[in-house]
């Protein structure tokens, strides 16, 4: 199996790394939504920071990657009690897919030969405690949209049809790609994401030939390239693990409070859900340098992640919501 190429080699695209960091430490963030060109490594790096993390404890055999056996559901048949390691879940969520595919279905085969209704598990169930990846997310059917915010607002996959009723988790960290002239996402799904970022191909001559050269390097060197950068993505590691320990201990003083809810009301956010993602992902910024108290510092540099994608439009600006919110956390956070 060929492995997937070091987190900590991918060049540039510092905003975005920052994102998937943030969510490893804080899933509770929601997800990343990751709008750009094609080809500049959005696809690698969710694969990336996957293989980086820690591998999962889980009940050998179990459908939905259950940590103990007491939470293998029942429908899971044959599941035993040993406890392996699996490596963190990526599951790619293809265009066209079918409901029956994403939620799971009936067993038809198994109907057929036996008469046995028995849960055949679906996308949701294989992503439980990882990562579900969307390519061209903006072209998601209606449907599967409405299903993937029925789950990521629950937690829980709920499938009642054809006489089966089951019940499984289904929480991961949702990770969607896509190129905005393609068409755009919905208001509620794109709501459902808590950080967002803008990627764009290298305009620097240097950084692309370095991103030419590490690539190159991965493909004819693969032995000596993973083990210079696998050093790397170790250190990455230890700092996530370390900030997930630390993430409750990171105090949020109210003048942190005040300067996430001075930020949205400046540019105009709707609902409370920004002030929220502001201080999740602000804390897990924290936690990641090893500061115990939640600070401005962190504040700025979240900000253009957690709001930009929140801003009502306004048809006489052009120069675009990351634009925008760095000019008004210039001023609120001066």
């Amino acid at each position: 199996m060929t492995p997937a190429f070091p987190f900590s080699a991918i060049v540039g695209q510092e905003q975005m790394k920052l994102a998937m960091i943030l969510t490893a430490i804080e899933p509770g963030l929601g997800g990343v939504l990751v709008f750009g060109d094609r080809g500049t490594g959005k696809s690698t790096a969710v694969r990336a920071l996957a293989a980086l993390l820690p591998p999962i404890r889980v009940v050998l055999g179990c459908p939905v990657n259950a940590e103990t056996p007491e939470a293998v559901p029942d429908w899971a048949l044959g599941v035993g009690e040993e406890i392996v390691e699996r490596p963190t879940p990526v599951v790619d969520l293809p265009l066209g897919v079918t409901e029956d595919r994403v939620t799971g279905a009936l067993d038809i085969e198994r109907a057929l030969v036996s008469g046995e209704k028995v849960f055949q598990p679906g996308l949701l169930a294989q992503a439980n405690r990882g990562y579900l990846y969307i390519d061209e997310v903006n072209l998601l059917e209606d449907h599967i949209v409405d299903l993937l915010l029925d789950v990521a607002q629950s937690g829980q996959n709920v499938v009642e049809r054809e006489g089966l009723s089951i019940r499984h988790p289904a929480r991961f960290v949702l990770v969607g790609s896509g190129n905005p002239e393609e068409g755009e996402l919905r208001p509620q799904l794109l709501d459902r994401f808590g950080l967002s970022v803008e990627v764009a191909s290298p305009s620097d001559i240097e950084e692309r030939i370095e991103v030419v050269r590490r690539r190159d390097a991965f493909e004819t060197g693969r032995d000596a390239f993973m083990a210079h950068w696998g050093a790397e993505d170790a250190k990455v590691r230890d700092r996530i693990l370390a900030a997930r320990d630390a993430l409750r201990g990171v105090e949020a003083p109210d003048d942190a409070l005040r300067d996430c809810a001075q930020l949205c009301m400046a540019l105009g956010a709707d609902g409370l859900r920004g002030e929220l993602t502001l201080l999740r992902a602000g804390r897990a910024l924290a936690a990641y340098e090893g500061a115990e108290t939640l600070g401005r510092r962190h504040l700025r540099r979240v900000a253009p992640l957690a709001l930009s994608h929140r801003l009502r439009r306004d048809p006489l600006d052009e120069s675009g919501s990351g634009a925008r919110v760095a000019r008004v956390v210039e001023e609120v956070l001066a």
